[in-house]
């Protein structure tokens, strides 16, 4: 059975073009490209929260990908608004990095731990107190590490009402977070995935 490192977060909807209102309807260009990029696998994995999957969102492989980054950052561009961008460490770091390039704001990024050397933040970057935040992630399976992030960024002031993420595995993160008081927007869901793929 795989075990990846990170294997908890791989799910998402929404439309890279603009999408609906509650953030589903996948774009095909985004869909294509992390089939490109052999970014959905097919076997026995095993997920960090404990489940188990018949596939696997490989982050890794999409966001090391330039065309994959190159969409990702326009879709993401086109749902931050007006509020301050921050990457859940260390899986988002790419995605936000890109997306401040697209709109050319500046981020932030929320560590799982404050470091234990240095200044021991666990937000990195600046933030001022009563900022908005939207927060940007890679997969959400259960939603608790974005849920984390939140709290961490709630914590150092800033106020966070939503989660944009590149896949959701419609496996309870949406409905969590809304229990914290946060949306969730997907670019892609894992329907949008696993519809007509090669298995």
């Amino acid at each position: 059975m795989t075990n990846p490192d990170d294997a908890d977060e791989a799910g998402g909807s929404g439309d890279a073009d603009g999408g609906s209102a509650d953030g589903r309807g996948g774009d095909a260009a985004l869909v294509a490209a992390l089939r490109d990029a052999e970014a959905v696998l097919f076997g026995e994995f095993e997920l960090s929260h404990g489940g188990t999957s018949e596939y696997y969102v490989d982050k890794y492989r999409f966001e090391t990908d330039p065309r994959c980054l190159e969409l990702i950052a326009a879709a993401f561009a086109d749902r931050v608004g007006d509020a301050k961008l921050a990457g859940v460490a260390l899986g988002a770091v790419p995605l936000v990095a890109a997306t401040a390039v697209e709109t050319g704001r500046p981020y932030v990024i929320a560590r799982k731990a404050a470091k234990e050397y240095g200044t021991g933040n666990r937000i990195e970057g600046e933030l001022t107190d009563g900022e908005a935040v939207v927060v940007l992630e890679d997969i959400a399976t259960t939603g608790q590490s974005a849920v984390d992030a939140v709290e961490a960024l709630r914590e150092a002031g800033a106020v966070v009402d939503r989660v944009l993420v590149v896949v959701d595995r419609e496996e309870g993160a949406r409905e969590l977070l809304a229990d914290h008081g946060v949306e969730l927007e997907a670019l892609l869901t894992a329907s949008d995935l696993l519809a007509d793929a090669d298995r």
